[in-house]
């Protein structure tokens, strides 16, 4: 993989990224918005506090301009770091074309870097947690997504030495089964918060969480498939269009042979 490939790649990444991006803003806007202002609503009826300034962000300005930037920046970037993950890949973990590698590595970040924190630390809606304990629980999602994301790498060089002995399915799934034992530890002993209140809609919570969910899975879903097909059209050499080619050029000559 050479330098002008890599650059190639990294902007056909962020581009895919800025795609995904798109689209996940739109999932965002119309699933995730409306629960967000219900759960603002219930927080503010609830509230017993007389006064807090003035905000300094309106939430007009949240829900659009906001989450548009935070959306659409975030795609750029995993689309960019997607990217050059698929450089090092490619090749690397069997015998897929640059199709196959790119939607393997989207799903394995949607899996590593979303699901698994969040089947631990699930996304809360306003009015929910604890402000007391916010800064730990930031810290002990990410602490999760970087754990996740370094077993998973763990579990592919794993199964990459196990393959000459095991064959390529046994390791694969000896593999899956270490990286879901470590990962069932770390669920085990991470502290857990229970802090929904017993006022708080369970139906709104759960449409909030789906909601986030579906953001994420459009967004790597959709990057899988967008960066997929222009890594091919940019890897691949087109061997049909070049054989009709020649096959065409030939044909004149011999006819006047």
């Amino acid at each position: 993989m050479n330098s002008i490939s890599v650059r190639a790649l990294l902007v056909r990444g962020m581009l895919a990224g800025l795609v995904a991006g798109a689209l996940a803003l739109v999932v965002a806007y119309f699933l995730g918005e409306s629960r967000v202002d219900a759960a603002i609503a219930l927080e503010e009826a609830h509230s017993h506090d007389h006064g807090g300034g003035e905000e300094l962000v309106s939430r007009t300005m949240q829900s659009t301009a906001g989450l548009a930037t935070g959306v659409l920046v975030f795609g750029v970037a995993i689309g960019g770091i997607a990217a050059l993950v698929f450089c090092y890949a490619l090749g690397r973990i069997g015998r897929f074309g640059p199709r196959a590698t790119a939607a393997l590595i989207a799903g394995a970040a949607l899996l590593t870097v979303y699901v698994v924190p969040f089947l631990k630390y699930p996304a809360n809606p306003p009015a929910v947690g604890n402000p007391d304990t916010i800064g730990r629980r930031t810290a002990l999602f990410f602490l999760m997504v970087a754990l996740s994301v370094l077993l998973a790498v763990a579990a592919v060089i794993l199964g990459k030495r196990l393959a000459p002995r095991l064959g390529n399915w046994n390791a694969t799934i000896a593999a899956s089964a270490a990286y879901v034992l470590v990962i069932g530890l770390a669920y085990a002993f991470l502290p857990s918060f229970n802090e929904v209140g017993k006022d708080f809609p369970a139906a709104l919570l759960w449409e909030f969480r789906l909601a986030t969910l579906a953001v994420q899975a459009t967004l790597w879903i959709t990057f899988g498939l967008v960066f997929g097909g222009l890594t091919e059209r940019l890897l691949v050499p087109r061997t049909e269009s070049v054989r009709t080619g020649s096959g065409t050029a030939n044909r004149p000559a011999a006819a006047s042979g």
